[in-house]
């Protein structure tokens, strides 16, 4: 009877201590999804690592998605190394019900890019005609799609032309021209009496079809077509080439969308929150800098500015927010441009200048007092800047 108690209790003892292997196992497990996500996507707006560890004892199963086949093959390697059972249920993206069109341009003059798949949802961020996007899933009529900047968001099918591997490759080897006044209109002849064909502002993208008197015939992504006067846009090529970025250009860019009204996760002509104006200025000036304002901020080179604004010149970003503490990070919550003369240009409200000098008409205390740092764009490696001159974006 004895024996029969000891035996059985050696057995409740070697089932608990295996019973506690697995789950110290299941937990190590997490903690290698957990480093491959902080190695690989530790930021979630420009990168998609949604994988979690479930099941029991040695049934770990692998699910969830991602747009990073070196993480998916990073996580397994590690999980095959310590030797685990699991099954494989991460889904790449994109996803299969995209099929082949895994490409997309946006066809009209601002496509709004929202955080979840439905209108109500959050404006992330914008993208104008002709903008080259990555297609990685579908909801509905909505498309999850990755900017040049790499955000990743969604957006509904009447702003973009989906297109396969072949089609975007011949869409993209088609002359192209930039559209560069503020605002304007495309029509179906080449008068300004025609009938328009869309609404058109400074950045679109189009292919050059011909010239035609003093008007270029457009081509858009989706098939349409139209014309605009010559004196409205340059053909894209030239204008690349001619790019020459300065302190001067960049304020007089600047200048010219003063007024504008404020607008969340806006980044054209129509709208622009604070990172979106940077963002359009540079634009303009033939640089794509990341999308928001705490992304920028690790761009650039870095100004001392700790003994005042002497340094700072034109054309350089002036971030603003919450210093880090004992128990907080750093928090950027804004950003604006410096052009001199003690001031600013930022968006806040509308795009307006604001002054540092506390004597001035136009001073700014409350972004004065929570002023963290600046940085020099022009002329830097720092950071993920696309160049215009050399991405070969369009």
């Amino acid at each position: 009877m004895n024996r029969i108690i000891l035996i059985g209790c050696t057995l409740l003892l070697v089932s608990a201590c295996r019973s506690g292997k697995n789950m110290a196992s299941h937990e190590s497990i997490k903690r290698m999804v957990t480093s491959v996500k902080q190695e690989y996507a530790p930021d979630k707006r420009v990168a998609i690592f949604k994988v979690e560890a479930s099941g029991k004892k040695n049934n770990v199963i692998l699910k969830g998605e991602t747009n990073l086949p070196e993480a998916k093959t990073k996580l397994i390697q590690a999980l095959q190394e310590q030797n685990v059972s699991f099954q494989d249920s991460i889904h790449m993206l994109p996803a299969p019900i995209i099929g082949d069109k895994t490409y997309g341009v946006v066809s009209i003059s601002v496509a709004n890019i929202r955080s979840e798949p439905e209108h109500s949802s959050e404006l992330a961020t914008q993208a104008i005609l002709g903008t080259p996007l990555k297609v990685l899933n579908k909801v509905g009529y909505w498309y999850q799609v990755q900017t040049p900047d790499d955000y990743i968001s969604w957006v509904d099918e009447g702003g973009i032309q989906l297109m396969n591997k072949q089609e975007f490759t011949a869409w993209q080897n088609t002359e192209k021209l930039i559209y560069l006044n503020l605002y304007g209109v495309s029509f179906t002849e080449p008068t300004l009496q025609g009938q328009p064909v869309s609404d058109l502002v400074s950045g679109n993208v189009l292919q050059l079809k011909e010239e035609t008197g003093d008007y270029y015939k457009i081509g858009y992504p989706d098939g349409r077509e139209g014309y605009i006067p010559k004196s409205a846009a340059k053909p894209y090529a030239s204008w690349v080439a001619s790019i020459q970025a300065s302190e001067n250009s960049l304020v007089s860019t600047a200048k010219q969308l003063m007024g504008i009204p404020y607008l969340w996760g806006g980044t054209s002509l129509k709208g622009v929150d604070c990172s979106g104006f940077t963002k359009t200025v540079y634009f303009l000036n033939g640089m794509v800098l990341p999308r928001d304002a705490s992304q920028q901020v690790h761009t650039g080179d870095a100004i001392d500015t700790s003994h005042g604004f002497e340094q700072l010149k034109p054309g350089d970003l002036l971030f603003f927010g919450k210093p880090a503490t004992s128990n907080s990070s750093e928090k950027v919550i804004h950003v604006g441009m410096w052009i001199g003369n003690n001031e600013f240009i930022h968006s806040s409200g509308k795009v307006r200048i604001s002054s540092i000098d506390k004597n001035a008409s136009n001073f700014d205390e409350s972004n004065t007092k929570r002023f963290l740092r600046a940085k020099r764009i022009l002329n830097t490696t720092n950071g993920d800047i696309l160049h215009l001159q050399s991405a070969k974006l369009y």
